[in-house]
């Protein structure tokens, strides 16, 4: 029998084969099925929450229909490929203009509001809109209430090993108190074994204290005039506070985070008070300002990292902003379902915050637009505010040593210029403060 020459090499070599080339055809079907999934969801959800979300959400109805899954339900429903997609993606009014069927009936059944053409978009860029679209939800990553045992067991430990401690510290000092009731009842006994006698002196009898400073007329005097200086102290105190309403914020009917818009996502103060440069008062923003965004942002997500945990000890949770959002729509009579108004609107009762007297004259325009105050200056740190509250105290001394500490900005502004020369000149400095430039007289306040 013929022997053969390294047959278990041969063997290995061969099953070496077999494997690489099942590898090969596995990795090239995924390609193939990546492929024949036409795109990159990840790709895809940051093409669609820049170009698409503004009007179209996954599961809900907005300016424009909900689009999970649109390409499946158009194929089923009317027989349309994504070449249809890609054309109605990149220039849907031209598509509507050639008499497409399906085009039609879309444009008229969103009130003949035109979609916004996209030529820009690369059909690449499509594929992988449509494959995020197609894509099933992400499961939701519950970390709270992992969070919430890990804490729960450290504080069990952490409660065991401070019980264990708080005892044995019970058991020393008892062991303290024993020793020493033991030490002084051995040296009383030793006290009465040698002859000492423990016999307790009375004590002389003296004036009370109450009727020897009675009798001292001096210190009933200096007391009362101190008791009276006292009290004309604390009284003043109390009535200077009379009407100042620093600290106070009261619960609105529609719960608004400035903390939130102006904060997270950084909304300029005078986009929704937008009075404020023009006029003397700033303005209370009207609900439709409001709708300017609400239409689209129907839920609140929060932010990445989620809400902390003062936000959740407070109850600001994603459902709890959401829910104010809805009472928006109720005030406006938005109907979400049919992206349109009801006409069944209810004004919301908005609760003042900063109330100046009748009698003391302030105009925001003056202090925003000429003087250039940021609004932080007067109502502190706004876009840190969940509960706007009154930061300042907005007192006639307050606003006084405003006037003294501050310089005019005059620079561009020729109103000033030229008074700005003469009191320049006048005072010897190159900057001029309010009250330099009668910021302090009785009338630019009151009149």
């Amino acid at each position: 029998m013929k022997k053969v020459i390294n047959r278990n090499q041969i063997f290995k070599v061969l099953n070496i084969s077999v494997v690489l080339f099942l590898l090969f055809s596995i990795s090239a079907f995924a390609q193939d099925e990546a492929n024949a999934s036409g795109g990159d969801p990840v790709k895809g959800k940051a093409l669609f929450n820049q170009n698409c979300a503004a009007c179209h959400s996954l599961t809900r109805k907005m300016t424009g229909p909900a689009l999970e899954k649109v390409e499946e339900r158009l194929s089923e429903d009317e027989g349309l490929d994504r070449e249809w997609l890609y054309a109605w993606i990149k220039n849907s009014p031209g598509l509507i203009k050639s008499g497409d069927a399906y085009a039609n009936k879309v444009y008229a059944e969103f009130n003949q509001a035109a979609m916004t053409a996209f030529p820009t978009l690369s059909n690449a860029d499509i594929d992988n809109i449509l494959a995020y679209t197609a894509a099933a939800p992400a499961a939701p990553v519950v970390k709270s209430s992992e969070g919430v045992g890990v804490a729960a067991a450290q504080g069990v430990s952490s409660g065991i090993s401070n019980e264990v401690i708080l005892g044995a510290l019970t058991c020393v000092f008892g062991l303290l108190v024993m020793m020493l009731f033991l030490v002084n009842k051995t040296l009383r006994r030793i006290a009465e074994a040698n002859g000492v006698s423990l016999e307790q002196e009375n004590a002389e009898k003296r004036l009370p204290i109450w009727k020897a400073f009675a009798q001292n007329q001096f210190l009933v005097l200096v007391t009362v005039v101190l008791m009276l200086l006292g009290s004309a102290y604390f009284a003043y105190g109390w009535m200077m506070q009379v009407g100042v309403d620093q600290g106070y914020a009261p619960i609105q009917p529609i719960h608004f985070s400035h903390k939130v818009h102006a904060g997270d996502n950084k909304i300029e103060c005078k986009y929704c008070h937008s009075s404020a440069r023009v006029s003397k008062t700033s303005g209370v923003p009207a609900l439709n300002v409001c709708m300017n965004c609400h239409k689209s942002i129907f839920e609140y997500k929060g932010n990445a990292e989620g809400p902390s945990s003062e936000d959740l000890a407070n109850g600001y949770t994603n459902e709890f902003y959401t829910g104010e959002i809805k009472k928006l729509y109720k005030a406006v009579g938005w109907d979400e379902e049919n992206q349109n108004y009801t006409g069944e609107s209810k004004p919301v009762e908005w609760v003042r915050i900063h109330n100046l007297p009748d009698f003391a004259y302030f105009n925001h325009s003056q202090h925003v637009s000429v003087a250039g105050v940021e609004c932080q200056t007067c109502h502190g740190p706004v876009e840190e505010m969940e509960i706007m509250y009154q930061y300042s105290p907005l007192t006639m001394g307050w606003c006084v040593n405003c006037h003294r500490e501050t310089n005019v900005k005059v620079e561009g502004n020729a109103y000033y210029e030229k008074i700005h020369s003469e009191l320049s000149k006048k005072y010897g400095v190159d900057k001029l403060t309010a009250a330099q430039m009668g910021g302090l007289e009785c009338g630019k306040c009151h009149y």
